[in-house]
């Protein structure tokens, strides 16, 4: 069995860092159409809510790969453990689809068009979302972790 747990922490680190790529290409698209869409005589990027758009999602970010990054030297140490990468992997994908859905926002009705990448990564993140254990299962493996309680049982 440990073989194969294994083999799911593996999978787990790596789609850990996958949804800080998305971020970033949903992050990058917004800021690009926030400096060249033009409402009201000047880019939309002027305005103080996309600013704070695009300000909260580059904290989330940094946040999430300062957290891969130690988690990948965690790895490297051989001290990494599946309850961090739970962690992870539950906080990147939460963090990934939120500022996927916030660059959909932040492009209005252009934000549906398929020319735009942010609602194809919404929804591989609703998929990564479940896939390699759900939210709820990693949340309980971090709460077993923290209590030393099994919810499973």
């Amino acid at each position: 069995l440990k073989s194969p747990l294994s083999c799911l922490t593996q999978a787990r680190y790596g789609i850990a860092w996958g949804a800080v790529g998305a971020a970033m290409a949903c992050y990058d698209e917004a800021v690009s159409y926030a400096k060249t869409r033009v409402m009201f005589d000047k880019p939309i990027g002027g305005f103080q809510l996309q600013q704070a758009r695009l300000a909260e999602m580059l904290t989330e970010i940094t946040k999430a790969q300062l957290l891969c990054v130690q988690l990948g030297r965690l790895k490297d140490r051989g001290t990494m453990t599946p309850q961090q990468v739970s962690l992870a992997k539950r906080n990147n994908v939460s963090m990934a689809t939120d500022i996927a859905r916030e660059t959909r926002r932040l492009l209005g009705a252009n934000g549906i068009l398929a020319e735009y990448q942010a609602m194809r990564h919404l929804a591989n993140l609703e998929s990564v979302y479940t896939y390699e254990g759900t939210h709820d299962i990693h949340t309980l493996i971090l709460g077993q972790e923290i209590t030393g309680l099994s919810a499973f049982n």
